[in-house]
């Protein structure tokens, strides 16, 4: 089976990516991030993915990236404005939706997502977008709770010397992380 991996980022694409191998699947990783900021930020977090592709590609194990290329920035802020307690909601499906929709058109046989794979995002939340999303695309969407291989994923990126980020992407978490240090 062919499945397209939602990937956030190259440390949190480890450990999902050796898992579904090992369930055999042939997998392919799908970069859509527009709520990374700033644009350094993504451009950094796209250069560790494409070093965990190129790591991860064997003779007979390619491990193939489809990498969207837009940075909508403002459709991003104009959805989460005034709307930053509920802005996960809004970045999971714009995310997920893309997913889906590139699956569906390059014949993909399921999605899944390494937000599936981080301790600090809505877990349940994030299944049950992709679930009614899978619904509405009409391609199915594998789940797996990826968190049991964190400790994992986060040593193997640590010495594969690449680079790990401090928050989550968005503007918002960025000032959650590092803002509180100042403030006393």
């Amino acid at each position: 089976m062919r499945i397209l991996l939602h990937t956030c980022c190259g440390p949190c694409t480890i450990f999902p990516l050796r898992s579904l191998r090992e369930k055999g699947f042939e997998v392919f990783g799908f970069y859509y991030n527009p709520n990374i900021h700033p644009y350094q930020e993504w451009q950094r977090r796209l250069e560790a993915l494409q070093e965990v592709a190129k790591a991860e590609t064997t003779d007979d194990k390619p491990f193939r990236l489809i990498i969207r290329g837009d940075y909508p920035l403002e459709e991003f802020l104009r959805n989460t404005a005034f709307r930053e307690e509920n802005r996960c909601i809004y970045c999971y499906t714009i995310r997920l939706e893309a997913t889906a929709r590139t699956a569906k058109k390059s014949g993909f046989d399921a999605f899944t997502t390494t937000l599936l794979y981080s301790k600090r995002q809505k877990h349940e939340l994030i299944k049950e977008i992709a679930e009614s999303i899978s619904k509405r695309y009409s391609v199915a969407f594998y789940y797996e709770d990826f968190r049991k291989g964190w400790k994992i994923g986060q040593e193997e990126a640590i010495k594969m010397g690449i680079y790990r980020q401090q928050y989550c992407g968005c503007i918002y978490s960025e000032k959650e992380r590092f803002y509180k240090k100042f403030k006393g």
